[in-house]
C-alpha cells in the first residue's frame, strides 16, 4: 500500500487544484458567447457551444451574451420571465422559470406593424407586462396582493420571441437561458395604473387571455392562473431571482410575466389581437405582420 500512497495523494492534490478550472469550464467562453450574440443580432441560427451545456453553463453564458447584446441594443429596460407556464416548460424540458433581459429598443407600441421574419424561428404569444414601483417590497412579497402593491402599472403585451436555433426541437432549458430566453420585439399596450385590491389580484389569476386574428377568429386562449398560479407570482420570482444574483430591480423596471397562450408562428398579412377578459375594461393590444 505504501508505494501507492504518494501517487494517490498527488492525484488528489491535482484534482483539488483543477476544481476551479473545471467549474469555470462549465461556462461558455467569451468567444462562444460573442458568437451567440452576433448570431442573435444578425437574426441567424445561433451556434451551439462545444460539449454538453449544463444549466449552470447556460446561465453563465446568458450573462456574457447579454453584455454583448447591450452593445448592439443599448439600454436595458427590464426583464422577462420565461417558462412560467407548465405547457411551455414541458415543450422545453425544463420545469422552472428562466430570466431574460429586455432592451428598450425591443419594445414598440400598440398597433405596430412588424416583419413576420423578425427572427430565425419567430413566434408570438399573449403576455403581460408590469412596471415596478417598489423593488424591495416586490422581492419581499408573499402574496399576489403584496406584489400588486409594489407595482405602478400593468399593460397588455404581445411578446414576439425567437426560438433562435436551426432545429427548435433540440432547444432545452440551458440553451434557452443562454439565448436570453429568446427575447426579441414586444408590443406594449396602454399602461393601466394599479389599484391594489384583492379583487384585482384575484382577477389576474381568473382572467381569460385570448389571441384572435383580424377576422375575430380565436387562435388560442389561456387562463391567468396557468402562469405560476397567478402572473403576479412571476413578478415576485423575477425580483427574487435578480436579488439572488446581486442585481436588484430598480424603480421603473418593466417585467414581462410569461405566456398565457401557445407559441404561434407569424406570417405576412396576419393581424393579431390579445384581449384580457376579466381585467377591468377588458384591455387589449394588437400587432400586424408584413
Amino acid at each position: 500500500m505504501k508505494p501507492t500512497t504518494k501517487p494517490v495523494l498527488a492525484a488528489l492534490a491535482l484534482c483539488i487544484t483543477l476544481l476551479p478550472a473545471l467549474a469555470q469550464a462549465a461556462c461558455p467562453s467569451d468567444l462562444e458567447a460573442a458568437a451567440v450574440a452576433s448570431a442573435i443580432v444578425a437574426r441567424q441560427p445561433v451556434p451551439q457551444p462545444a460539449g454538453t451545456l449544463s444549466m449552470a453553463g447556460g446561465l453563465c453564458g446568458r450573462d456574457k451574451v447579454v453584455r454583448y447584446l447591450a452593445q448592439a441594443y443599448g439600454e436595458s429596460v427590464g426583464y422577462k420571465a420565461g417558462l412560467t407556464n407548465p405547457a411551455v416548460q414541458q415543450r422545453f424540458k425544463y420545469d422552472a422559470p428562466l430570466r431574460g433581459t429586455l432592451f428598450k429598443s425591443m419594445l414598440t407600441t400598440d398597433g405596430a406593424e412588424l416583419l413576420a421574419a423578425f427572427g430565425t424561428r419567430p413566434v408570438f404569444e399573449a403576455d403581460l407586462i408590469v412596471e415596478v414601483a417598489d423593488p424591495v417590497a416586490l422581492a419581499r412579497a408573499e402574496t399576489p396582493l403584496a406584489a400588486l402593491r409594489a407595482l405602478r402599472s400593468y399593460a397588455p403585451y404581445i411578446e414576439l420571441p425567437d426560438l433562435m436555433v436551426a432545429d427548435p426541437s433540440t432547444l432545452g432549458g440551458p440553451m434557452l437561458a443562454m439565448v436570453n430566453v429568446g427575447a426579441r420585439p414586444g408590443v406594449v399596450g396602454k399602461a393601466i395604473p394599479v389599484k391594489a385590491t384583492q379583487e384585482l389580484a384575484d382577477a389576474f389569476a381568473s382572467m381569460t387571455v385570448s389571441l384572435t386574428d383580424g377576422n375575430g377568429v380565436v387562435l388560442d386562449s389561456g387562463k391567468g392562473n396557468a402562469t405560476l398560479g397567478n402572473p403576479l407570482n412571476a413578478a415576485i420570482w423575477l425580483a427574487r431571482d435578480l436579488a439572488a444574483d446581486h442585481m436588484p430591480l430598480k424603480r421603473g423596471d418593466l417585467l414581462s410575466l410569461g405566456s398565457f397562450t401557445k407559441l404561434l408562428p407569424p406570417r405576412p398579412g396576419l393581424a393579431v389581437k390579445a384581449t384580457y377578459e376579466g381585467l377591468p375594461g377588458k384591455p387589449g393590444v394588437s400587432v400586424r405582420f408584413r
